[in-house]
Order: structure tokens, then sequence, then C-alpha cells
């Protein structure tokens, strides 16, 4: 599959995952998870031609934007550009108050968690696989089941509050 193909493929597919993940470390901040998740989308295209299929497709796509957002964490300032008619139009998703106030709660609550409970609930909450997880943080399956219980509660008891 010639490259822009293959990678407006990855886009379509991937872009709405990776903003909720980001939203979800920028606290509903949907302006900063977009220019974070544009970003991710470079990375992907200039190191496309270097992925290894040493895991699932997704799984790379994850781990840079996890890794992409914890830098947007570290130093905001930094912006990079790119011709934007590399990136194919996406349809916008549909807004609806209600959830996005209780999604709001949601975030407040996930930005208690520490670094990786906040990655691990991201990735459970995009209905990521908990083998796709554990490779990404570099857990065994059945610890990262007891850290994601763990995660659960907590979120309960605070979005409870």
């Amino acid at each position: 599959m010639e490259k822009q193909s293959q990678f407006n493929e990855l886009f379509n597919t991937h872009y709405p995952k990776v903003l909720r993940l980001c939203k979800g470390y920028f606290n509903g901040d949907v302006d900063l998870a977009a220019d974070a998740s544009q970003e991710v989308f470079i990375k992907v295209w200039e190191n496309l031609d270097s992925f290894r299929n040493e895991s699932s497709i997704s799984t790379w796509i994850f781990r840079i934007a996890v890794n992409t957002c914890l830098v947007y964490l570290r130093k905001k300032s930094t912006k990079k550009e790119i011709r934007s008619e590399q990136f194919p139009n996406l349809e916008t998703e549909n807004y609806f108050p209600e959830i996005e106030e209780k999604l709001s709660k949601m975030y407040a609550c996930i930005q208690k968690l520490d670094e990786t409970g906040k990655m691990i609930i991201l990735m459970v909450l995009e209905g990521m696989e908990y083998s796709e997880i554990a490779q990404v943080v570099g857990f065994t399956e059945e610890t990262l089941r007891v850290r994601i219980h763990r995660i659960k509660k907590s979120l309960t008891q605070c979005v409870q509050k």
C-alpha cells in the first residue's frame, strides 16, 4: 500500500481515539488535545517507513500519543508546523452537553491519577484490549488487571464526591 493511502487509513481509524486520549491528558482541553493529536500524526507520518511490526500499529500509535501528551504536559510552548493538506478531512463528532458535563467531571478525576494510572485508564476508556495496554505500559496482564481494578475504584469514589 502506498504511504499516503496507508497514512490516511491510519489517520481515519485512529485520530478520534488519539484525540480522546489526549483530551484525557489535558483535562478535556479540546484545542490542546487537537494540537497534540496533530503532532502524533506528524510523528506517525515521519516514522511510518521505519515501523517494524514488532507490535500492532495501534499499540505503536498509542505509545506515540502517550509520549507526545507527556511531552506537551512538560512544555506546552513547543509547536511544530506542517502542511495541513497531508491530513485528510475528518467528520466532527456529535456534541451532547450532558455527556460533556459527565466527561468533564471524569477528566477532573483522571487528572488526580499518577502518570501510569492516567495512561492505563485512558486506554481502557478507548476500549483497547488489556494485552495491548499491557504492552504499551510494560506490565503483565495480571498486574494490569489489578491496577485497572484499583483505578476504577478510585475514579468511582472521586466522581461520586
